[in-house]
């Protein structure tokens, strides 16, 4: 099994309901470019799942297609693989 370094870790956490990545950068102990590149191995990984507001069903919602030089307009979620990484921890 893959292994999590400590801000992996800290953005699983952060993770359990869907966040902003306005909220990751307040929750996680690391510059915002380190963030954006762990969050990318994260998704990479199938740990965490992109989120993106649909304003016609007033909520969140998977996308499978995002930008990722713009992280700032998405949300994210952990998955269930995710989660188990990170309770395995």
């Amino acid at each position: 099994m893959e292994e999590l370094n400590d801000i992996q870790f800290q953005i699983l956490d952060a993770l359990y309901f869907v966040e902003p990545f306005s909220a990751l950068l307040q929750e996680v102990d690391a510059p915002e470019a380190v963030i954006k590149d762990e969050l990318r191995i994260l998704i990479d990984r199938d740990w965490v799942q992109v989120m993106e507001f649909v304003e016609e069903k007033g909520d969140y919602l998977r996308t499978a297609i995002y930008d990722a030089d713009n992280m700032q307009q998405y949300a994210f979620l952990a998955t269930k693989k995710g989660l188990l990484v990170h309770n395995g921890y």
